[in-house]
């Protein structure tokens, strides 16, 4: 039993949901026990969550859903594809990983998303949003080539219906005769509330009294209509449509793609869920089954305030008070707030910059223009292919968008950043938050691959600073006119300088600083984690090993005069970077060193050539070899080659 111990788990406390190691277990129990295990589920996510931090409100909104789903549905035979993933808490804990679920998001625990690896139940791996109508039709399809009588559903919610990738599923799966379902869970929000003529739409189906009560009417007509030779669910089915096209004066956006459409209905009442979705088993084709949920519910402070409780950290579960951790040390900053402050003080001054982020105002730190310069910040919705065109659109037409996109979901458009961005040379500044590692959420939100894919693309600058003075000035020197595109990607989490707000200072295109003199071995890092060096050489030093350490600043293009300077005088080079090391700042360093015949030895550091799962950023530097102990290591190990060469 891995639980924490002050969490009691007494027969009275969870006397259901302890009796449930796997959905079969809960398919013996009686319908009028359902609402009692949903009530035990919440509780549990409640308890855990509140000192295990991971995402809160999501799961708690589909409590009652993810019951209905595994009574009604003979899983793992039936396919159950969760979307986004941070939703399927109480599915990992229904299906057999309640007594590890306090390993959630930790260093060699589970995942804080569906994983396959991790259990059969998990039918597809899925961290970033709207892929689980393409996926779950692709597995309809399957099934129905192998000729096996399966079960799909799709559970598509927090804001990512508004992707494009979910209407391309919706557009084929309504021409392919596959038993899927869609289920809609429309809580209003993603992180920040849901933006856009989707969320319209939905409210407007939502909020129709005259609709709903003559809905409901025809509903209760399901199998009580008996016609020789008819079809009644065939004719319900064509009433109902002309009863939604009259009443909302326009097609059902759905049907209209060829989609069933039910709804809207409940989703917290449990018992009248299974009942629909055991009506919807018997219905053959693509369904849409519309729930209204709300995000956190069961949990007040989670439901009064949505994005704080997405993922709130520690809190009290009984006040639910943020748990945050007082000192009198004045701490740096986050990079985000930074960025944040800083194009609001760029903003005064140049009235051509606006902010674009798809759906992350908060996590962005973009919020903060929202709220004073709301006609300027664009919040485009999970669309983060639409984010980069409609960033170039602007760029065209002579507006200087800084378009901020989490360094993992950057990876969604990258089409976008080379047809429409690069190859007409548009200044557009792409501000890649979370970039390396980023902890927790795992190997799918790990941003560890922008520094490769962004320096291979032509007329494209790639940058990173080493510390919050270095993000203000180089956002400073990215908005000046004809640049061309531009990539700053920083790190999740606090920087080094608590007096971080300097007078701007233009930093040259393509050129590093000088850290540190030194004559044994030279380290060329790029990046924050250039800090985890400055700490190794003061460790080295009193092993009188002298460090020669340059703060790169730009992978592309390279500071060509520090480089033939270090292969001309340094036997041996470190590379150090917060990335991947296929491809990245390290590769382009051995690239002109081949080019321009240096025979130096270069040891490349970052992030190995797998993908990463989940732990804290400390533990998985440490995995991957460059905290400051493993610079350290790395570095005597080097030299000592150096030693038995010049010995032997």
């Amino acid at each position: 039993m891995h639980l924490h111990n002050d969490l009691v788990m007494s027969d009275d406390a969870y006397k259901l949901l302890n009796r449930i190691v796997t959905p079969d277990d809960l398919r013996k129990l009686s319908p009028e026990k359902l609402p009692q295990v949903s009530r035990e589920l919440r509780q549990f996510i409640i308890d855990i969550v509140s000192s295990n931090p991971g995402h809160f409100g999501a799961s708690l909104g589909v409590v009652e859903l993810t019951v209905a789903l595994h009574y009604v549905y003979n899983t793992p035979h039936d396919l159950i594809v969760w979307d986004v993933g941070h939703q399927a808490y109480g599915h990992k804990i229904l299906t057999g990983r309640r007594e590890i679920f306090d390993t959630n998001r930790k260093y060699k625990g589970i995942s804080g998303f569906p994983k396959p690896d991790e259990s059969k139940y998990d039918s597809f791996g899925v961290g970033h949003s709207s892929t689980s109508i393409s996926a779950a039709l692709g597995m309809a399809i399957a099934a129905r080539k192998k000729d096996e009588k399966r079960h799909v559903v799709a559970i598509i919610g927090d804001g990512a219906m508004t992707a494009g990738l979910a209407f391309e599923g919706l557009n084929n799966a309504g021409i392919q005769n596959s038993d899927l379902l869609v289920i809609l869970n429309d809580n209003n929000i993603a992180i920040d509330q849901n933006v856009g003529a989707m969320k319209e739409y939905l409210l407007d189906i939502t909020t129709s009294k005259t609709y709903n009560r003559i809905k409901n009417d025809i509903w209760q007509l399901l199998g009580k209509i008996k016609l020789p030779g008819r079809n009644p669910r065939s004719l319900i089915q064509k009433l109902d449509h002309g009863v939604k096209s009259a009443v909302l004066k326009h097609s059902n956006l759905f049907e209209s793609m060829n989609f069933r459409y039910f709804g809207p209905v409940d989703g917290h009442d449990v018992m009248h869920l299974t009942q629909v979705l055991n009506d919807l088993k018997n219905i053959p084709g693509p369904k849409l089954l519309h729930c209204l949920t709300v995000k956190g519910k069961g949990f007040k402070q989670a439901e009064l305030n949505q994005t704080r409780f997405h993922a709130p950290g520690k809190f009290n579960k009984t006040t639910g008070e943020i748990l945050i951790v007082k000192t009198d040390k004045v701490n740096p900053p986050k990079y985000q707030d930074v960025f944040g402050h800083t194009i609001i003080e760029l903003a005064e001054k140049n009235e051509k910059i606006v902010g674009i982020t798809p759906a992350m105002p908060t996590g962005s730190s973009l919020n903060l223009m929202m709220e004073k310069m709301p006609d300027r910040v664009f919040d485009v919705g999970i669309a983060e292919q639409h984010a980069v065109t409609f960033s170039a659109g602007l760029a065209k037409q002579g507006m200087k968008p800084f378009c901020n996109i989490y360094s993992t979901f950057m990876q969604r458009a990258y089409d976008q950043v080379i047809h429409d961005v690069a190859i007409q040379n548009l200044d557009v500044v792409f501000c890649l938050d979370r970039g390396g590692i980023v902890g927790e959420d795992g190997a799918t939100h790990q941003g560890v691959f922008d520094l490769a894919y962004m320096r291979n693309v032509p007329n494209m600058t790639v940058c990173a600073p080493m510390n919050e003075e270095e993000l203000r000035n180089l956002m400073y020197s990215a908005q000046k006119d004809k640049m061309g595109p531009f990539s700053i990607r920083y790190p999740r989490g606090r920087g080094v300088m608590p007096e971080w707000k300097k007078p701007f200072r233009e930093i040259p295109v393509g050129k590093g600083r000088l850290i540190r003199e030194g004559h044994d071995i030279a380290i060329l890092s790029i990046g924050h984690v250039g800090n985890f060096v400055v700490e190794t050489t003061e460790h080295l030093k009193k092993e009188n090993i002298s460090v020669c350490h340059y703060d790169m600043r730009f992978a592309k293009p390279l500071d060509e005069e520090i480089l033939h300077k270090v292969f001309k005088e340094f036997e041996f080079v470190i590379t150090i970077e917060d990335g991947t090391v296929t491809g990245g700042f390290g590769s382009a360093v051995i690239e002109f060193m081949a080019e321009h015949q240096y025979s130096s030895h270069v040891k490349r550091m970052g992030v190995p050539d797998r993908f990463i799962d989940q732990g804290t950023p400390e533990e998985l530097y440490r995995e991957c070899g460059y905290d400051t102990e493993g610079i350290f290591t790395t570095v005597k190990q080097f030299l000592k080659r150096k030693t038995i060469s010049h010995t032997g």
